[in-house]
């Protein structure tokens, strides 16, 4: 896991501003009663309360965090993303204290929000990974953003995928498990997969899409004649190697964007350009190291366009 000093402080997102997602509603935890259990196709089964989990001593992932959408609607862009700085210990610590099995294949997370979703009843939210990602990337995060995860963001621990979307991100985490197969949950096997471009058969909904988004100017912000800065945020699985923006369906122009972090965060990405008074779309286009460029429409990471009016002088 690999983790890096802090971003400036206007990178990282207000905890206020995270979006947030749930499936089944958010379930009240006594962390007095909680208890994280680590079974399965392990050598050595553990059950730890948080004062053991904070034994395992503190790190700190900063890391962009974005919400795939609904799983019904799975090419509707949805535009959710943030930058938090979490804080907690790699799952890998937890494991080598396990010790998996050599049959192990997967790991499956299992939080603690029950309930009803589409019409199916009796439900548990879990998801699963396979065992060498989870053990590379995955993250046990009890803090966000400098204080301990709110009851909405999955207190009092939850994981984290980094460069995966946030369904993979289970929050109020009660139990991992070591299997030799894939979780058998409609969140697993029904929701949350999708056709890849190039692929016939559907893949889970795990590693995100190449994307960017425009931060500055806002949707029907009105601003000044003359130069504007243009500024947005991008972020994908590899480093963004080219932002393009264009302006009222003209060429794209390149953007100066800021070198990859250490970490899976986003890079800022901005452009100087002078504006005349009226209305203007502008729109920002994404592409990565692996090759991957925004598509202009139809798919859930389509390009981003904002309306701003420029004042008269």
């Amino acid at each position: 896991m690999t983790t890096q000093a802090p971003l400036p402080a206007p990178d990282f997102t207000p905890t206020d501003d995270v979006f947030v997602r749930k499936h089944m509603g958010v379930p009240s935890i006594d962390v007095d009663d909680w208890t994280l259990v680590v079974e399965g196709l392990v050598e050595h089964p553990l059950r730890l309360d948080m004062a053991e989990v904070l034994a395992l001593g503190t790190e700190r992932l900063p890391a962009f965090h974005e919400c795939f959408g609904s799983p019904f609607a799975p090419d509707v862009p949805t535009r959710a993303v943030a930058q938090v700085e979490w804080a907690g210990v790699p799952l890998a610590a937890l494991l080598d204290r396990a010790a998996p099995r050599a049959t192990a294949r997967h790991v499956w997370f299992e939080g603690a929000d029950t309930g009803s979703f589409h019409g199916q009843d009796g439900l548990t939210y879990v998801k699963d990974l396979p065992l060498p990602v989870a053990r590379g990337d995955v993250f046990l995060a009890h803090r966000m953003n400098g204080e301990p995860l709110r009851a909405e963001h999955g207190f009092p621990l939850r994981a984290v995928a980094p460069r995966m979307f946030g369904t993979n991100s289970v929050k109020w985490l009660t139990r991992i498990v070591l299997a030799d197969r894939r979780a058998d949950s409609v969140f697993t096997t029904r929701f949350y997969n999708r056709v890849l471009p190039g692929d016939s058969e559907p893949s889970p909904v795990r590693e995100v899409d190449v994307s960017s988004k425009l931060f500055a100017p806002g949707e029907g912000e009105e601003i000044p004649a003359g130069h504007a800065v243009l500024s947005g945020r991008a972020w994908s699985t590899s480093a963004i190697v080219a932002v393009g923006i264009s302006v009222d369906g003209g060429p794209w122009e390149p953007a100066v964007v800021d070198a990859a972090g250490a970490g899976p965060t986003w890079q800022r990405f901005s452009l100087r350009r002078e504006l005349a008074p009226g209305t203007h779309h502008i729109r920002c286009r994404a592409t990565d190291g692996a090759g991957r460029t925004q598509p202009l429409a139809g798919a859930r990471n389509s390009v981003h366009e904002v309306g701003v009016v420029v004042a008269g002088e």
